[in-house]
């Protein structure tokens, strides 16, 4: 071990030889420990300006760790003379194994910058009192010291750090972090901000599904995505292996950029709504499509013009456009080219979190239009395997299948519980020939682009080592770095040719406009349920086409099915939404109302079949119910929406017991 630049350097070479040989002689120890520090604090005043760098054999890699200290006398030997201690500002001490420490030098920040930004940089992370970061809620303090690889400024200063994420952080060994600077600071050349984001991708055995998506929304022009880079994490000592350092999605001039006074940042998400946290004061069911909204800014503590109920109506209003299928409306209130594009990357990449949904950001500017992003979290995507999600790193099964489906305004995909705020324009002519004009316009470029950058990390992460050093810390039984990467190019490039043909065949609809609309009847069902069953009844709630038809006065010849909407009713005739997995359907609570799933008592679900539905019920909500609900046909049909009820009498059989 040495201190470069100075003559005093052999006493460090002797004492590392001395302690890795095993000698034991403690006071000759001591005596030199204090001639190096002794010889060290002579050379104060050549030093005093420069940063401290320990250079570290571990793990197979070479670390280069920049440490900013008051002065030279603030490096310390630990008593048991195991520790190189640096007390740095803040009165926290870093440790450092002297049995791995090659040299410790002081050196000068590069004067040129390469902005290399594919490089794999080096992160060390040392809490206050060496604890583990266990909580997602409460912020430890602790010391960062990031090595730029002469790409960019190195750093070092002091920060808080916690836990992130839901279930890769309940469900895997590898965390995620997020870690808050006492002060804003750039970050490997990124803009300045106080919180950032370290992503394991744990899961995403590629390590670029994140990447590859914030490359294809940056390509496409989406306002505030995020950016990658790659670096190895160290914390407190222990190698954690690559993490994906990011921007945390929240509202201020170098992130999500709307103002202060009357800027919104709300994401669409199960996980932040009222259903997962209903003592938040910051979360709603949204007016019209009932989705789970938690409101990002304004928080809490903000000064600002909006509140929790004004963001609430405001997007109600949007809601209602797309709704009323009222696309001269929609278009003031929502910025359409970022909401085709937004939907295009979900699809392309199979994100299933649009349908629950999770992670779906939006923003909105004063008296501007929403805008959809900043884009997020996409390890779910590419035919994730929910089947394995606990241990499982399965993707890349099938290219063929879809969110919202072949005809999204029918939902007719692997997830028909999408919200319908994503796919009730497509009841639009004129939003379905720019849907499709846009994929058009990107088609033969935006896979080559966002791949190709990719790459350009991935040949980093090769040369620097990066990848055999995450596998041997994270081994992943059955799995490859270089196998995965290529399935998941082959699945890409099929998925761009099935994406093409799709998005060509949506139906583009008849926009006769609907004037009026009329109730022309009602048809009676009688159902009788098993208790002992619950949710998987064999029977069906079966319609007659026959009486539906007879009562609209069409013609089966004259009858167009994809055009035909099924919808729960309230007790009022009022309509309510969707809350099954089916296309159409919906759980009914104990007055007969569609409602929410917890609260439901029995369910209706229409899949492919319009006149043969599902029904079940929630057995710890039910004993010997009986109950009459409500749904309802809607057809347009010469100007005039026409409607049919559905009443359906259901009994409740629990003899058995």
């Amino acid at each position: 071990m040495t201190i470069s630049n100075t003559f005093f350097g052999d006493f460090w070479t002797i004492f590392l030889i001395g302690y890795k040989k095993n000698m034991y002689f403690c006071n000759m120890k001591r005596l030199l420990t204090i001639a190096i520090l002794l010889s060290a604090i002579v050379c104060v005043s050549s030093y005093a300006q420069r940063r401290a760098h320990v250079y570290m054999n571990q793990q197979g890699g070479q670390w280069n760790i920049p440490v900013v200290t008051d002065s030279i006398v603030d490096i310390t030997v630990s008593s048991d003379l195991k520790d190189l201690l640096f007390n740095v500002t803040g009165g926290m001490t870093v440790p450092f194994s002297i049995d791995y420490i090659d040299s410790l030098t002081f050196e000068n920040e590069p004067a040129f910058e390469s902005k290399d930004r594919y490089k794999v940089f080096q992160l060390f992370i040392n809490t206050i009192d060496g604890s583990d970061v266990t909580s997602r809620d409460t912020y430890i303090d602790c010391h960062i010291a990031l090595n730029a690889q002469g790409s960019f400024s190195n750093f070092s200063a002091n920060a808080g750090i916690r836990g992130r994420g839901n279930s890769t952080f309940l469900w895997y060994d590898k965390k995620p972090y997020r870690f808050r600077l006492d002060q804003k600071h750039k970050m490997l050349g990124l803009d300045k901000a106080r919180s950032w984001v370290l992503l394991a991708n744990y899961r995403d055995v590629t390590d670029i599904m994140n990447t590859f998506v914030f490359e294809m929304g940056e390509w496409l022009g989406l306002p505030y995505t995020n950016h990658a880079r790659y670096l190895e994490l160290f914390l407190n000592g222990d190698y954690k292996g690559l993490y994906q350092l990011t921007e945390q999605i929240q509202q201020n001039k170098n992130r999500v950029n709307v103002s202060d006074e009357r800027g919104i940042l709300i994401s669409l998400d199960v996980d932040d709504g009222p259903a997962e946290q209903p003592h938040a004061t910051d979360n709603f069911w949204s007016d019209v499509y009932h989705m789970p909204v938690c409101v990002k800014y304004p928080s809490d503590e903000a000064f600002t013009d909006n509140t929790v109920d004004s963001v609430r109506l405001v997007l109600a209003e949007l809601e209602q456009a797309i709704k009323s299928k009222d696309y001269e409306q929609a278009k003031q209130l929502l910025d359409i080219p970022s909401f085709i594009k937004y939907l295009q990357i979900q699809e392309f990449v199979y994100n299933v979190e649009l349908s629950a949904p999770r992670s779906v950001f939006m923003h909105k500017d004063g008296d501007g239009p929403w805008v959809m992003g900043p884009l997020w979290d996409f390890d779910a995507g590419y035919d994730f395997d929910w089947g394995n999600m606990y241990t499982g790193h399965d993707f890349f099964a099938d290219f063929r299948e879809t969110v919202m489906g072949t005809n999204p305004l029918k939902r007719n995909g692997n997830y028909s519980y999408v919200p319908q705020f994503f796919t009730d324009l497509f009841a639009c002519r004129e939003f379905v020939m720019a849907y499709k004009e846009q994929w058009a316009a990107v088609k033969d470029s935006i896979l080559t682009h966002a791949w190709d950058e990719c790459m350009k990390y991935v040949d980093e992460m090769r040369l620097s080592g990066a990848i055999d050093r995450e596998f041997k810390r994270w081994p992943i039984k059955g799995k490859s770095f270089e196998t995965e990467l290529q399935k998941m190019h082959n699945w890409l490039q099929n998925r761009l040719v099935h994406m093409s043909y799709l998005i060509a065949a949506i139906p583009e609809p008849d926009e006769t406009p609907v004037t009026n609309d009329k109730v022309c009847g009602t048809v009676t069902v009688n159902v009788t349920m098993d208790w002992s069953k619950g949710y998987n009844q064999s029977n069906k709630v079966k319609v007659s086409k026959q009486k539906v038809l007879q009562l609209m006065g069409i013609s089966e010849s004259d009858l167009q099915e994809p055009n035909i909407t099924i919808v729960p009713l309230n007790t009022d005739g009022s309509e309510g939404e969707n809350h099954t997995n089916g296309v159409f359907g919906g759980w009914f609570n104990g007055e007969d109302n569609p409602g929410y799933y917890p609260d439901g008592h029995v369910y209706i679900e229409v899949f492919q079949d319009l006149w043969n539905w599902n029904c079940g019920l929630y057995k710890e909500n039910c004993w010997d119910d009986a109950h009459t609900v409500a749904m309802q046909y809607q057809y347009p049909h010469d100007g005039t929406l026409l409607k049919v009820n559905v009443k359906v009498n259901f009994t409740i059989n629990n003899s058995w017991w």
